[in-house]
């Protein structure tokens, strides 16, 4: 709701029946708000509550001080979307505002938004996924490996400008395999970006390695080059050099690969590149994904394009993919029974999954242009708001815009975060802050840190004061309209407190 219409919404004791109905005719939300002197909810008041007024003799040009007192029921700032329908089925109603601490109203619900909630990024189908799946259906070929999984292997290489690919059961199995490839032990150091998700980092500790994490740099949100390099003298001091370099490509935008790069070049350290988010994404012409001597990409059901669990691991040696594939078969020999000289996982994809992803993957330039248009209208609906920075995307540079992101500015930016967030989920909205750093995590507490710039810790600050929308290549214009107009209003309101404050 804007904050226009809920002032329209917001009447007074003196204003009379016929126009309140005049009133609430405007505003087609069947409900208006009756504020004391004091600008708190003494009531609400529907149509229905008029018209009953009506027949039972109150004049329409009687106040709405004459009717008979009802006490408002409401919510406060702090309830959420299952509050606040357990509420109304509670009281068979179909709205409910939300007052702050003074009970004065800064919001109101409807109940046909919360039967309508808006996803971060949820899977988007095309037309092609069904007759592959049929096709496996047909001939019984669901189980793991099969022809759709060694075609969409083929496919996604060619797609990406590489040579081969495995495709396994998730991203962060790829990783696993991954860093087991480029030779990671027990007690070896591997450098990873603190702001991702913890699968980019989970497998290092499945090798038995200890992270060491490094920050991200303003103008991509992704990793560091000055970190990095800071990074590197220290390891070298300490005789631990890293055994890989995981590098993250962030809410689908590749890192700068020509800064990082040559440093990982100089040390002889090979990079991993975790392009599970950025998948469809470029940097300087070349498909992200295509720089590290290993690299993954994710099929979970939030990414651009699903299998609705799975990952793939790409690489221009052949040898390394071959192996990948061995051991994410159980490492099995080849022989006609079941040898085994060494440990290996559970990590194929099946054909099944495998045939969704072929038909996802020929959406998938389609489902990057979407997700681009998505962040195209609010960039423009918010243009006005200084208070809004969207991540950067320098020259140079396609993001898929996987996720929509910004921070806020001010340095009360993280509490107003966090009420932003709060009053989209109120309106079955789903918005998150941007990633908790690794280097934050209860989990790798300990473990090595790098910033930026010394007392400059931009994943920190990203995380305070970050937030990701919906931004799914599902979502029509009346729902993102729908996040639009909510979002203005939290910030709105945000920015009114802060202002007070």
């Amino acid at each position: 709701m804007s904050p226009s219409e809920l002032e329209l919404l917001c009447v007074k004791p003196a204003m009379t029946l016929r126009d309140a109905l005049q009133r609430m005719e405007q505003v087609s939300r069947g409900i208006l708000l009756v504020l004391d002197d004091k600008g708190s909810l003494a009531r609400t008041l529907t149509d229905g509550d008029l018209r009953r007024a009506i027949l039972k003799g109150v004049g329409d040009t009687s106040s709405l001080g004459a009717l008979p007192v009802a006490r408002p029921i409401f919510v406060n700032e702090s309830a959420n979307a299952a509050d606040v329908l357990r509420i109304m089925d509670a009281h068979q109603i179909d709205h409910l505002p939300v007052l702050d601490a003074v009970v004065r109203p800064i919001d109101v619900i409807f109940r046909r938004e919360l039967s309508q909630r808006i996803w971060l990024s949820s899977p988007h189908l095309g037309d092609e996924e069904t007759a592959f799946v049929e096709e496996a259906f047909k001939t019984n070929w669901i189980a793991p490996l099969g022809p759709h999984v060694n075609a969409f292997e083929t496919e996604m290489a060619s797609h990406v400008g590489v040579g081969y690919a495995a495709a396994v059961s998730s991203g962060t199995a790829a990783i696993h395999l991954g860093l087991l490839l480029l030779g990671v032990k027990p007690g070896d150091t591997v450098f990873c970006s603190s702001l991702t998700f913890v699968g980019s980092c989970n497998p290092i500790l499945y090798a038995g390695a200890r992270p060491v994490f490094i920050d991200s740099e303003p103008s991509t949100w992704n990793m560091s080059p000055a970190a990095l390099e800071q990074a590197f003298a220290w390891a070298k001091c300490e005789n631990r050099l890293p055994a890989c370099v995981i590098l993250v490509n962030l809410y689908g935008q590749s890192a700068d690969m020509d800064a990082l790069l040559p440093i990982c070049s100089h040390y002889g350290v090979p990079v991993l590149e975790d392009a599970a988010e950025s998948l469809g994404a470029s940097y300087k012409g070349k498909s992200s994904g295509a720089f590290g001597r290993l690299a993954v990409y994710s099929f979970n059901g939030n990414k651009i394009i699903t299998t609705s669990g799975g990952g793939m691991l790409i690489a221009d040696d052949p040898d390394l993919v071959v192996r990948a594939r061995k051991l994410a078969t159980q490492a099995r020999e080849s022989a006609a029974h079941y040898e085994h000289i060494e440990m290996g996982f559970n990590y194929r994809m099946s054909n099944v999954l495998a045939g969704i992803g072929r038909g996802q993957l020929r959406v998938l330039t389609q489902r990057v242009a979407q997700r681009r248009r998505v962040f195209e209208r609010y960039t423009q609906a918010f243009a006005d708001l200084q208070q809004i920075q969207w991540m950067p995307e320098p020259d140079g540079y396609h993001s898929t815009r996987w996720l929509t992101c910004f921070t806020l500015t001010g340095k009360n930016a993280p509490d107003r975060c966090k009420q932003v967030m709060k009053a989209l989920e109120r309106h079955s909205i789903e918005a998150r802050p941007v990633w908790k750093p690794m280097h934050l995590q209860p989990l790798f507490s300990g473990a090595p840190y790098f910033s930026h710039a010394p007392g400059t810790d931009i994943s920190a600050h990203l995380f305070q004061a970050g937030i990701c929308l919906p931004s799914g290549s599902n979502l029509s214009e009346a729902e993102q309209d729908r996040v639009i107009n909510h979002l203005r209003h939290a910030l709105t309101m945000g920015e009114e407190r802060h202002a007070l404050a």
